[in-house]
């Protein structure tokens, strides 16, 4: 029998530079930070952020993480996407802060509009207008 999964609880993500993402995600996403930890033995925070006051990403720090291959199509995580109302607003916003975005394209199943921009580790951060 499968499992009952009633909805994604949160996504997990180790910074290279707590500072830099945390920032990026706040200050330039708009997450809002609920909770900050630091966990003395492990040398390490833990930082829970929300969108519209839903919890969404749990993002951590430790000392030294090993880097992670990306490169396209590779077996994994390929990215994270988040709904905006106006991709080009979007894009506008994030140029207004130095953050670079790919070109807009159309998705050729739904006929929304995409474009893809990267967190400060490299990440692929998807913005999908609905």
């Amino acid at each position: 029998m499968a499992l009952s999964i009633k909805s994604v609880h949160h996504i997990a993500i180790i910074c290279s530079d707590y500072k830099s993402s945390l920032a990026f995600y706040c200050d330039t996403l708009g997450f809002e930070l609920l909770s900050e930890t630091y966990r003395e033995a492990r040398d390490s925070y833990k930082a829970d952020l929300a969108i519209a006051g839903q919890y969404v990403i749990e993002l951590f720090s430790f000392p030294s993480p090993p880097k992670r291959p990306s490169y396209p199509e590779a077996a994994g995580l390929r990215h994270l996407a988040f709904t905006v109302e106006d991709v080009s607003e979007a894009v506008e916003r994030l140029a207004e802060q130095g953050i670079a975005c790919e070109a807009i394209r159309t998705d050729e199943l739904t006929g929304k509009r995409f474009t893809f921009t990267a967190d400060p580790d490299g990440l692929p951060i998807e913005f999908y207008e609905i």
